[in-house]
């Protein structure tokens, strides 16, 4: 069995242990990203919906509250072109919630913008200097690539399948986070290999292992110690985690979410690119129950958000969540409560340790 200390990543990375928190935006802050640094693992921010005074003031917070390595985790989608079309389907399949909760069908509410990697991105990496930078939904382009290796920081990839895995790691990334099926929030895909074909973390794992040169990162499905525990045993170098830590003090989910999660439907998650425009794993409710969780009327990412706005802002304070999404993997129900170092610590000490 291959040893379940596989050093490269934790040199790589300059961190004590294999363990990485996964970047969750409007889940995960500076709090979050320090428990972990400050239990051996890698703090990650997710930087995507952050504007640049944003971002420097939390990278700022962390550096102040730790010595230790950090993580900025950028988006890498091609931002789409307006479907007025596309967009009057979306809101007519929207219009019966609008009309029972008698909310004019034309409101419009505030959403946050979700940008791709672009140059005043790279400019604040060049400034903040992050041990570490991760992308979602590919690469940026090699200029921006060069710019923020050339400041030394190490770079993420993440790959759903095989196939994405030898691209990220053809064109320059130092580790590969392999995300399985399992995995809560937006999945990585970027060479557009259709959902079907997306396989488990277990299947998903040994084949990227075996088809790349670089440490491999394990992400989907593990909420416990017996998880990190095979991934390793499958040839993970590390794991990352993010549904792990989604019920722990520092966590920043709304109420709707932390009581699904804390629910028995936290057991019952599905892929959906209702909220979005791009497939994401979350708990199952009532928008995904009724429309399906998958629907060729919504708009492409993130514009899918934008019409369920004034639903959300009308029902979720009443303790509702039709209209919420509530990212979550499917290890939720292993999730727990209290401090995340101490959540983080224990992992380390069963998963790590030697009895």
């Amino acid at each position: 069995m291959p040893s379940l200390r596989d050093h490269r990543l934790t040199r790589l990375l300059g961190i004590d242990h294999p363990l990485l928190l996964a970047p969750m935006a409007g889940a995960g802050d500076e709090a979050l990203a320090v428990a972990i640094a400050r239990a051996g693992g890698l703090g990650s921010l997710p930087c995507a919906m952050l504007e640049a005074d944003t971002l420097r003031a939390r990278v700022a917070r962390f550096r102040t509250a730790i010595d230790a390595p950090l993580n900025l985790n950028f988006f890498c989608h091609a931002e789409a072109l307006p479907d007025a079309v596309r967009e009057a389907r979306w809101r007519e399949r929207l219009a019966p919630y609008y009309d029972a909760l008698g909310i004019p069908r034309d409101t419009r509410a505030r959403t946050a913008r979700r940008r791709p990697f672009d140059a005043e991105a790279c400019t604040a990496v060049e400034a903040l200097r992050p041990e570490v930078v991760s992308f979602h939904f590919g690469l940026p382009a090699p200029a921006l690539l060069a710019r923020v290796k050339a400041c030394g920081a190490r770079v993420l990839g993440c790959a759903t399948t095989v196939e994405e895995a030898r691209w990220l790691a053809a064109h320059g990334c130092d580790a590969i986070i392999a995300q399985g099926w399992e995995a809560g929030g937006h999945r990585g895909a970027f060479l557009e290999a259709p959902l079907a074909v997306q396989p488990g973390l277990f299947a998903l794992l040994p084949q990227v292992v075996d088809a790349v040169d670089c440490p491999v990162i394990a992400a989907g499905g593990i909420g416990d110690a017996r998880a990190i525990r095979a991934a390793h045993a499958l040839g993970a170098a590390g794991v990352q985690l993010g549904t792990a830590f989604l019920l722990s003090d520092e966590a920043r989910i709304r109420p709707v979410h932390r009581a699904a999660l804390q629910s028995p439907r936290a057991g019952r998650t599905a892929v959906t690119n209702l909220f979005s425009g791009r497939p994401a794993r979350g708990i199952v409710n009532r928008l995904m129950e009724e429309l399906g969780p998958m629907s060729d009327d919504a708009p492409a990412f993130p514009a899918a958000g934008a019409a369920l706005a004034p639903l959300r802002e009308r029902t979720e304070p009443d303790g509702i969540d039709d209209f919420v999404n509530l990212w979550a993997g499917e290890a939720a129900p292993l999730a727990r409560t209290g401090p995340a170092g101490t959540i983080a610590r224990e992992l380390i000490e069963a998963a790590f340790k030697p009895s």
